[in-house]
């Protein structure tokens, strides 16, 4: 299905975006800290809210 060159470039390319996407993440850590304080209570809100409809749905099936 694939040439072992286009294999070989496909790990290559993950492994160097993998770790230009670390890099550029732990140089906005900063930021991230700033900007974007407390959005866990988002991020379980919307775990809490899709549960509660999975929930209803099986009490009601």
């Amino acid at each position: 299905m694939f040439s072992t060159g286009q294999l070989i470039f496909g790990i290559l390319f993950f492994i160097a975006f993998v770790i230009v996407v670390a890099f550029q993440y732990r140089k906005d850590l900063k930021i991230h800290k700033k900007y974007y304080k407390g959005t866990i209570w988002v991020l379980l809100a919307f775990i809490g809210f899709i549960s509660m409809i999975a929930a209803i749905k099986y009490v009601f099936i």
